[in-house]
This record gives C-alpha cells, sequence and structure tokens, in this order.
C-alpha cells in the first residue's frame, strides 16, 4: 500500500478548518477513534475549540496561523466551505487535505457546481447566471417566475437569497441581493426535498446512508425525517447520483447532495455540500456509525463504518431560542438532546438539535408523530 493510502494512525493530530458545531461533533467523534484535533478558526471560544486539544484563533488569510496550523497536524479537512480556497492550497504544503481544495472551490461555487453536475449528465432546477440588473431581467424572462436569486458564493441558511415574484423589479432584486455575481434558480414544483451523504476513502471504497427527507422553516432545516417515503427504485437512483457526484470529484471525506423529487418522479441536484451535514444529524442515534465517525473514518483512510440504520428517526433543529427549555427537552425520555455550546442564541442560529427514534419501518411522518 503506497503512503498516500495508508491509514492515518489513531494518536494522530487532524486540523479542522472552521469552529462550528459540525466541527465540535466531528472532534468529539475523533477522540473516540483515539485522534486529537486541533482547529483553525477566526472565532474565539468556537464550539470545536471547546472540545479539541489547540485552537489556532486567527483570521483565514493570516499566513503565519496558517504555517503554525498546518505544521501542529497530521490531515486537515474542513467542517464548512465558507472559507477561502487560497488558504486550503497553502495549507495543503503542510499536510495532506481532505477534500482537497478542488472539492472546495466546486462546491462553494454555485456556477461550478450546477455546471459540474449538469457535465455529468445530471438533472438540475433551470438556471442562469447572472452578473447585472439588466442580466437578471433576461434570465427572469427565460426562466420565468416564481424563482430565486442566490448569490454565487457564500450563501447557506437562507442567507444570500431573493424571492423573485412575477411581480418582482430587476433592479430591486439585485441591489438587494448585493452581489457581483448572482445565479437565477428556476421554480420547482417537487413532492419532497431529499438528501444524500456517501463517504469516500482515498482508495475509492464508498458507503452512503439511507436517503431522508428534509421539511424547511424560514429557510433552515427544520426537521430531517429517516428514511424518506419514497421507492426503492427512486432511493437507489438518488443514492447513484450521490457517489457518481462523490467519484466525479475524487472526494475523500463526505458529500452530502441535496436533491429535489419532482412530480413526475425525477430527481434533481439542488446543493452539494463536502463535509458533515445538518441533514445527518440523525446518524448520531439511529445508525451504527454516525456522519462524524464516518467523516474521520474516511478522512484518516480508516476502513468506513457500517451505514446500517437500526431504527427509523426524525431531527429536529433547535434554533434561537428554541434551546432555551433544554431541561424540559430532556425530561421527555425519548429525546436525545445535543448542544453545540454556544452562548448567545440569535434568531436564525442554530443551537442545537433533537434526534427522536422510533421502531423501524414505522415511517415517522413528521416531529412528534
Amino acid at each position: 500500500m503506497s503512503d498516500a493510502l495508508a491509514p492515518i494512525t489513531p494518536g494522530s493530530v487532524i486540523g479542522i478548518v472552521g469552529g462550528g458545531q459540525l466541527g465540535r461533533m466531528t472532534a468529539v467523534a475523533a477522540a473516540e477513534l483515539g485522534y486529537r484535533v486541533h482547529v483553525f478558526t477566526p472565532e474565539a471560544n468556537s464550539p470545536t475549540e471547546q472540545v479539541c486539544e489547540k485552537a489556532f484563533v486567527a483570521p483565514y488569510d493570516d499566513e503565519a496561523a496558517i504555517d503554525a496550523f498546518g505544521q501542529s497536524v497530521d490531515v486537515i479537512t474542513f467542517e464548512f466551505e465558507n472559507i477561502p480556497a487560497e488558504t486550503v492550497r497553502k495549507l495543503s504544503r503542510h499536510a495532506p487535505v481532505r477534500p482537497g481544495w478542488k472539492c472546495l472551490e466546486i462546491c462553494q461555487n454555485r456556477v461550478k457546481e450546477k455546471t459540474f453536475a449538469t457535465g455529468l449528465g445530471i438533472e438540475t432546477a433551470p438556471w442562469r447566471e447572472v452578473r447585472s440588473a439588466s442580466e437578471l431581467a433576461q434570465a427572469i424572462q427565460e426562466i420565468g417566475a416564481p424563482a430565486i436569486l442566490k448569490t454565487n458564493t457564500l450563501g447557506y441558511d437562507g442567507k444570500g437569497q431573493v424571492r423573485i415574484r412575477p411581480d418582482t423589479d430587476a433592479a430591486s432584486a439585485w441591489a438587494e441581493l448585493g452581489a457581483d455575481v448572482g445565479v437565477l434558480e428556476g421554480f420547482i414544483d417537487f413532492t419532497m426535498e431529499i438528501s444524500v451523504i456517501t463517504a469516500r476513502r482515498p482508495s475509492g471504497v464508498m458507503a452512503s446512508f439511507d436517503v431522508v427527507e428534509n421539511r424547511h422553516k424560514d429557510g433552515i432545516l427544520d426537521i430531517t425525517i429517516a428514511p424518506a417515503k419514497i421507492s426503492e427504485t427512486l432511493a437507489d437512483k438518488a443514492r447513484t447520483v450521490a457517489q457518481q457526484l462523490t467519484q466525479a470529484m475524487d472526494m475523500v471525506g463526505l458529500l452530502a447532495v441535496e436533491m429535489f423529487v419532482t412530480q413526475d418522479g425525477h430527481i434533481l441536484v439542488n446543493e452539494m455540500a463536502p463535509r458533515p451535514h445538518n441533514s445527518g444529524h440523525w446518524t448520531q442515534d439511529a445508525c451504527t456509525t454516525s456522519q462524524f465517525e464516518q467523516f474521520v473514518r474516511a478522512v484518516t483512510g480508516l476502513p468506513l463504518g457500517s451505514t446500517q440504520r437500526h431504527s427509523d428517526a426524525v431531527m429536529k433543529n433547535l434554533i434561537g431560542h428554541d434551546a432555551d427549555p433544554w431541561l424540559d427537552i430532556l425530561a421527555n425520555p425519548d429525546n436525545k438532546l445535543h448542544l453545540y455550546g454556544k452562548n448567545e442564541a440569535r434568531p436564525g442560529r442554530k443551537m442545537g438539535h433533537i434526534n427522536r427514534l422510533f421502531p423501524k419501518g414505522s415511517q415517522p411522518r413528521g416531529w412528534g408523530n
């Protein structure tokens, strides 16, 4: 076995770029496998810093911090994609970066992401790249309204989006977006939004979790239902699409793929994320291997764990002050509460989540069912 494929041994240091809750839960999973974790983040007292060995708190373009962090670790990954690809390129001088910066560049840029998918023959919603109010007006004429105008980079959880209605003024919408480049996405009459999370080792071995249904509120994921109530044929197709994208990007780590299921049974790719994903939190309590343990296994080159689901599950996000009654939440013995260690609750901020398990095959319909 070549050095590139040799597993990184327990006791080594995993470097995580980004200090949010995904890094926190990854660091906990890494510790259970015997790894130490260093985090590089601009945020002091971040959720990840609270559970890792060492934190490098500095802007992502701080050259000294990049070098110090890179020299202190054995492998590097990231817990969200809104970081400069140039930083990841520089870090790759010091240690393997998994997934690589090319995956990051694709997934953090909607134009590149959609172009990549369609280049593989994978369907997406109709879309147009726009760079001005006049281009937006033309795109609306071509795609129609309603539609959604999104920033090309940095948007998440409903941020960086403007809804386009038949009476929307293109100039006003473009000014509201406030970006140099945008993407107009056509409205899809879908039956549900689903997602698939696939892990891939450096050797190319892949494993996918079950397909789940996602329901949003105010542009933010509200609940995830596992498994999605779709046919096995459609679920197989969704997993195939996810693995096709994972393989084509030479991904090492996790790739989460969000998709729409249309009224006529087509699957359209919406967005990709090269990291653990909110819609995979249910795996912490309902699967043999959680998405976070699987992420650690993939980036360190360990054999992948079983993705078997031993229970049906519903994951409920706790947004803003939803986590304040934590004691009442814990009073229900069926609730598995996961809090992120954030000091301040703000509207739209993810503070934690609850997993609730059901007997396998019971098909939970939503939260509380």
